[in-house]
């Protein structure tokens, strides 16, 4: 499949590797633009939107394969032979899938938040209320989805992060087949262990790369590998703490 993109061509000449942004569940290609602005001088970057999201087609099969072949098959439509990926959550996932099907196209990858590992906490049962029930209310104010959402989600910030694909009132993302694959989403299947350079930053606050299985998991299928923390960050440490996590991208790059 043929994803949606924006290519940022680097405003100065040079030869580093370009940089492929992959997004979260339920985001966009916007949603690591403070990446993609960071780096926006040195390097090309690409970003994306992902299966089932944005202005990406929809599609009733949804898992890790697919979602990392569609990348694959975006970035040589752009005639990009050697990229670097970096990741955010179900994206890291889909870049560490990446690690495995195109190695000989890598040459690093950077994953925030997340771990090679089969999840079994469900985070977002919440979250498919509220947006199933804006689904269902038949509106098409962001003030009205805003309202209908805060009978679920307290955190204001997700709802904000959300409402970002709430577009004349219908979800961007292809809800119904994303909740259909919610367990694919949460699943990891283990690989051969790669040795692609490897960067991970956790955020100190998440709970996503924080148990020592989780780490395990990203040591035994990762022979090149950094983890960094950020303090006092959770899961979207890249829009709480941008400018450590592009500190520690940026020194990982050079």
């Amino acid at each position: 499949m043929l994803l949606n993109y924006q290519l940022l061509q680097a405003t100065e000449p040079n030869n580093n590797t370009p940089l492929v942004l992959i997004h979260g569940l339920f985001g966009s290609l916007s949603n690591l633009g403070v990446i993609a602005r960071a780096f926006s001088q040195t390097h090309d970057v690409i970003q994306i939107d992902v299966r089932n999201h944005g202005h990406s087609s929809h599609s009733e099969d949804m898992n890790y394969s697919l979602m990392a072949q569609d990348i694959l098959e975006t970035i040589k439509h752009l005639n990009i032979e050697k990229f670097t990926a970096i990741g955010h959550s179900m994206g890291g996932k889909i870049t560490m899938k990446l690690a495995e099907i195109a190695a000989s196209n890598l040459d690093k990858i950077v994953v925030l938040d997340m771990a090679p590992f089969a999840y079994q906490e469900n985070h977002h049962d919440v979250i498919f209320k509220a947006l199933f029930a804006v689904e269902n209310a038949n509106i098409s104010s962001r003030k009205d989805a805003m309202e209908i959402m805060r009978d679920y989600i307290q955190e204001e910030m997700v709802i904000q992060f959300l409402l970002m694909s709430f577009k004349q009132g219908q979800w961007l993302f292809n809800l119904s087949s994303i909740y259909a694959h919610y367990q694919d989403i949460l699943s990891w299947t283990n690989q051969v262990k790669s040795d692609i350079p490897a960067l991970f930053i956790r955020g100190g606050l998440s709970p996503y790369v924080a148990q020592e299985q989780q780490v395990q998991a990203i040591e035994q299928q990762f022979s090149n590998v950094i983890l960094q923390t950020i303090d006092q960050a959770g899961h979207w440490l890249h829009a709480q703490k941008p400018d450590q996590v592009v500190d520690y991208i940026k020194e990982y790059l050079k």
